[in-house]
């Protein structure tokens, strides 16, 4: 890697601490509240399509989530629904909200082996409060030189974000299990990436083309970075 690197980044949800899986495991029981109006996967697919129109209006996040079931509810049933499945729907997001922070495996190894030796950030997308709660209980924000919360991962929010932090593009590193969101924009403003793919990613972040690229690096766990930023 460049040793001009100075500035590392780190997405948090999937990257840091577990999340996809609370929205796949959400999705299944959303769709058992509605199974006598729809098959299960029409019920997935018409959520997933609810969220994606509202992804404008409410970003990121477990409440936009929650709007967005609230919505599917009623259109699926045409408004005639009983209150207790509206009620059930809200309960399943204040559930993902009070889920307890799982960190990845070698999580705060990496973060205490890089401290001191670069400046280190938190660049995630996502609601405000939300993502700041889960930093807080995952105990990792005193490694942290900047947090970003960012409503977008778009070349313009990372052209933002550098220029807060005083760095160059070539100075930057991101690590992230997206390539859409945490690699590609990256790259597209001089930076360098690193993809540490995750199991589970959600289908709106997925692509269809291979990355090739200098400065794109792609590991299996994030502790496979050590041996390139430590020398």
């Amino acid at each position: 890697m460049n040793n001009q690197i100075t500035v590392i980044a780190f997405d948090a949800d999937d990257t840091l601490w577990v999340n996809e899986p609370y929205f796949r495991e959400t999705e299944e029981k959303f769709a058992g509240l509605l199974e006598d109006f729809m098959p299960h996967h029409s019920i997935v697919a018409e959520l997933l399509k609810t969220e994606i129109n509202n992804l404008p209006l409410y970003g990121y996040g477990i409440k936009g989530f929650m709007l967005s079931m609230i919505e599917t509810v009623l259109r699926i049933t045409a408004g005639k629904v009983n209150p207790a499945v509206i009620s059930r729907a809200i309960q399943l997001g204040q559930d993902m909200l009070n889920k307890p922070i799982e960190l990845l495996d070698g999580v705060e190894e990496v973060l205490k082996a890089l401290h001191g030796k670069y400046r280190l950030v938190v660049a995630t997308k996502g609601d405000l409060l939300d993502q700041q709660r889960k930093l807080t209980k995952s105990g990792l924000d005193h490694y942290f030189h900047h947090i970003e919360i960012m409503s977008d991962k778009q070349e313009r929010d990372y052209q933002k974000l550098i220029k807060h932090l005083d760095c160059k593009p070539e100075e930057f590193l991101m690590l992230g299990n997206s390539l859409k969101s945490d690699v590609l924009p990256v790259l597209a403003i001089g930076g360098h990436a690193v993809h540490i793919p995750y199991h589970t990613t959600w289908v709106h972040e997925r692509i269809d083309h291979t990355v090739e690229h200098a400065n794109f690096y792609q590991v299996e766990n994030l502790s496979d970075v050590l041996p390139q930023l430590i020398k």
